[in-house]
């Protein structure tokens, strides 16, 4: 499976973002897909995560309520609409995916995601 991430930019705090990932190859293979980011200086930490069925979807604590994650199936594309930015979210954003439905703690756990894209910078601006 190959990804690709798109939609980082610089925005103001408050502002909104609209990441996108899209999947390509063995989609045979996509069915769980996360997003993760890693700020500078810090260790790469979950973001959000989705089965590609929809049936479940997860975030962690730093974003509930305001990041969704979504995938468009007829576009192979994974999305995270990022709204009520702040400082602290500033990182470069990766998108994975697992070849299987993760459950529980795996569903955060980076090493369970075989696939990753390249990331993509998201700067909020104070």
């Amino acid at each position: 499976v190959q990804l690709q991430a798109c939609g980082g930019g610089l925005v103001q705090a408050g502002g909104s973002l609209r990441l996108s990932c899209a999947t390509s190859g063995r989609t045979d293979r996509r069915y769980t897909m996360g997003w993760f980011r890693q700020a500078p200086g810090k260790d790469r930490e979950f973001v959000a995560t989705i089965w590609w069925s929809g049936d479940m979807t997860y975030y962690s604590d730093s974003v509930k309520g305001r990041f969704t994650i979504s995938r468009d199936i007829p576009k192979n594309t994974g999305n995270l609409q990022m709204n009520s930015l702040k400082s602290e979210d500033t990182a470069v954003y990766y998108c994975a995916v697992s070849d299987r439905r993760l459950f529980g703690p795996t569903r955060y756990a980076e090493t369970e995601y075989a696939y990753w894209g390249q990331g993509t910078q998201v700067t909020v601006s104070s």
